[in-house]
């Protein structure tokens, strides 16, 4: 039996220094690496550059005010963990800076900009309840019909009228009805430190020593959507893996809404398949795809795949050699497992607004989605180092436990401290005049398949593997 955690034995040396070099060297240590400190290599950019070149200080402000420094190496960390990743395997251009180009790349191809305490995107807001703030993220067109629920009323609210009603009800009272409605909240609190991972062994690794990244190449079911997970199933798709994206018939990946640029980047190159779910046939064509899968990603609530008849620990069980990657917003474990969250909300529950607010003194959704990139880069670098170790682990992250972490890994020990910060990040940002986002550590070279446009010819083939 492999050791519980997949990079035990492999040393790193990672050539640069800095912020987001000693991130990845925490990241590859967690995991079981030995990594060598770099005193002599060149500096990572610092992170105040980094957060103004990813695009996430012109998101971050009221609309019509300046753009405002995060006073944490958030942008810094994303490139962290690429450096991380990109040590584990060759294919990614991880240039410095690609890991924070990725944070704001979807706002840079949809047009997005800085609304306050109104996300980019336009569906979270931070609103003052009477005695803190929430943020409720209605993200899905389903979700506006909940809102009378959520705050029992029969009106067909708008934000405005959604401000007034919180303002006169009790943050605990508010969040627990979101949850159990099942949109997506969070409280704006202080920052509380949290691992990035959880990582269990439970089936059987293929080899007891890492393998080479060259030797084999995995096939890679992606099940997941929107963001963090796409992300995550297109970095292993450039570290040589067959990626195959399945969308349900009834319910495809809402960011094929979007801009197709952003939806390009995170899928061209992966083949589609299309089932209809709510069908029989279609949950057997699913079960056998997952069969046959090395790695699997998913990002919804565990019990959504139970029911189909699909368990992790089961399927892992069940042949070596395997890797099971869960991207939830609040974590596997109940009740967390039946909390929805989005990338924006996920940030203002890690502490995000809190210290921006102590910062700035204003009331501030951070960036564009936040959690989703950050933990696309992480759950990455987790399937990545268990695969190569070979397999056997259920991988489990949430949006919420990333932000967490990454938020707790540069957090200012004072009020004092994080102002003085902001101040001087603000004019070393402020310093260069010209300063364009760096390179992207992969490019479509084409566009996304349609939906479904690979379903007859995968599932052929994989008949023909079982056979």
């Amino acid at each position: 039996m492999a050791p519980v955690y997949p990079l035990a034995g492999l040393r790193v040396a990672l050539g640069r220094r800095g912020h987001a070099s000693d991130y990845a060297r925490s990241l590859l240590t967690s995991l079981g690496a030995e990594c060598e400190a770099k005193v002599d290599g060149e500096p990572d950019e610092h992170p105040a550059l980094s957060w103004r070149r990813s695009g996430l200080m012109a998101l971050t402000g009221r609309a019509g005010g300046a753009g405002r420094m995060c006073p944490l190496p958030l942008t810094a960390s994303a490139d962290g963990a690429l450096a991380a990743l990109s040590a584990l395997g060759s294919g990614l251009r991880a240039l410095p800076g690609s890991g924070a180009t990725l944070m704001g790349v979807r706002a840079r191809f949809a047009g997005l900009a800085r609304q306050g305490a109104l996300s980019p995107g336009g569906t979270c807001r931070l609103l003052a309840c009477r005695d803190g703030e929430l943020a409720i993220n209605l993200a899905r067109p389903d979700d506006w019909v909940m809102v009378p629920a959520w705050l029992e009323c029969d009106c067909a609210p708008d934000w405005g009228d959604i401000a007034a009603r919180v303002s006169e009800r009790g943050t605990d009272e508010l969040l627990e009805r979101a949850r159990l409605l099942g949109l997506a909240a969070a409280a704006s609190t202080t920052p509380r430190a949290s691992p990035w991972l959880e990582l269990n062994l439970l089936g059987m690794p293929r080899a007891p020593r890492p393998r080479r990244p060259d030797i084999a190449r995995p096939l890679v079911i992606d099940l997941s959507s929107l963001w963090a997970g796409p992300l995550c199933g297109q970095l292993f798709r450039e570290l040589g893996a067959y990626v195959i994206k399945v969308e349900s018939a009834a319910r495809p990946d809402g960011a094929r809404r979007g801009p197709a640029a952003f939806f390009d980047l995170l899928n061209a190159g992966k083949a589609s398949v299309q089932l209809d779910l709510d069908t029989p046939a279609g949950r057997d064509r699913l079960r056998e795809l997952v069969d046959h899968a090395d790695i699997v990603i998913e990002a919804s609530r565990p019990r959504a795949l139970r029911q189909m008849g699909i368990h992790a620990e089961d399927w892992l069980a069940g042949r070596s050699g395997r890797s099971w990657l869960s991207i939830t917003g609040h974590g596997r474990q109940e009740p967390h497992a039946g909390w929805v969250a989005f990338g924006d909300d996920a940030g203002v529950g890690a502490g995000l607004s809190e210290l921006m607010q102590r910062a700035t003194g204003e009331r501030l959704i951070c960036g564009d989605a936040i959690g989703d990139p950050l933990t696309g880069l992480h759950a990455a670098l987790a399937a990545w180092a268990s695969w190569r170790a070979g397999g056997g682990h259920l991988l489990a992250l949430s949006l919420d436990s990333v932000l967490r972490h990454c938020v707790s890994f540069g957090s200012p020990r004072s009020d004092d401290a994080l102002h003085e910060r902001y101040v001087r990040w603000t004019r070393v940002a402020r310093s260069r005049r010209d300063i364009t986002p760096a390179p992207l550590c992969f490019a479509p070279r084409s566009s996304a398949r349609p939906l479904g446009a690979d379903t007859a010819a995968v599932l052929s083939d994989l008949g023909r593997r079982a056979a």
